[in-house]
């Protein structure tokens, strides 16, 4: 299966990585909660090839903005509680937080923070799905979310490890509509995950119960090289 045709949203100009707009049910937009930014900052930066940009939030602490060629790819902000450990977040476009949120809770899943608003670019809630995995929801207003995706230092695919593929099929397809179809060969069973006609992401029986993020690359081998050189480790 090709991840290229991945369908993070509408493709608004011949370069087929921006976009204007995402439809419900994509995955839009990630975030890195880490609680070392400037350590972040450069080994991504130096992965990437990101720029970054800092904003302060009204609440406290500083949300920082990664773009490539002038477009948003994603973000990266401290962690909010202390042990947090360090993760990608990935968030999924809806037409209403609040309802996508009560329909994750009707479903088994746990809305670990309500729908509220982010200043005037968007509106979301956190939820865990019933297997334990965590994702957000986005309701955009100013910000779609990610302006390139689908090419070298973008997000590109977004995976669920589970224990239960079958909840996991059961719980988001009601939440969001997705359709799951079972990738033919492979030593071990793996999902797409579609929205509409648009694949939109993908599945594994894995432990612990967590979404992963993927960013494209034009060499793996070269990027992965570099890893150790950064401060990272493969």
């Amino acid at each position: 299966t090709s991840f290229t045709q991945c369908g993070h949203g509408t493709v608004s100009s011949p370069t087929m990585g921006e976009r204007t707009s995402h439809a419900p049910g994509t995955f839009s937009w990630v975030d890195l909660s880490t609680t070392d930014t400037e350590g972040a900052k450069a080994f991504y930066t130096g992965l990437f090839g990101w720029d970054t940009e800092d904003h302060p939030i009204p609440e406290g602490g500083v949300y920082t903005m990664l773009s490539k060629g002038g477009k948003a790819v994603g973000a990266l902000s401290a962690v909010q509680h202390e042990g947090q450990p360090p993760a990608w977040n990935s968030y999924v476009t809806v037409e209403s937080a609040d309802a996508s949120a009560a329909a994750a809770d009707e479903r088994g899943g746990t809305v670990v923070i309500g729908a509220f608003d982010v200043m005037e670019v968007g509106r979301m809630a956190v939820i865990q799905d019933p297997a334990g995995a965590f994702f957000c929801v986005w309701e955009p207003r100013a910000s779609i979310g990610a302006e390139r995706v689908n090419e070298p230092g973008a997000l590109t695919i977004n995976q669920l490890n589970t224990s239960d593929p079958a909840g996991a099929e059961q719980f988001y397809g009601g939440v969001f509509g997705w359709r799951f179809e079972q990738v033919p060969g492979g030593e071990r069973p793996y999902w797409g995950i579609y929205n509409g006609d648009r694949l939109n992401g993908g599945m594994m029986e894995e432990q612990p119960a967590a979404w992963l993020v993927y960013f494209g690359s034009e060499s793996v081998d070269d990027d992965a090289g570099r890893i150790a050189e950064l401060g990272g480790r493969v």
